[in-house]
């Protein structure tokens, strides 16, 4: 992981996800919804996330959100 988490940010544990029933992907931010996945985006997620340990897959959840964080955002 190295360079990817230099301040430990995911350390604290920003992201969490849930999936429906038709196989969508919800992505949250501190229980924000930041992003949605469907059908072949949500199944090659959740191959990636399946056998990957909290760090990693809050690691892969930041990279599939992208960069939905402007700066403007007022805190939590």
């Amino acid at each position: 992981m190295g360079e990817a988490d230099k301040r430990n940010k995911l350390d604290e544990i920003p992201f969490t996800f849930e999936v429906s029933k038709d196989k969508k992907v919800f992505i949250f931010w501190y229980g924000k919804r930041v992003t949605i996945l469907k059908e072949k985006d949500s199944n090659r997620f959740l191959e990636r996330i399946r056998n990957a340990n909290q760090k990693e897959a809050q690691l892969i959840m930041a990279k599939v959100t992208g960069n939905f964080k402007r700066g403007n955002e007022k805190n939590k």
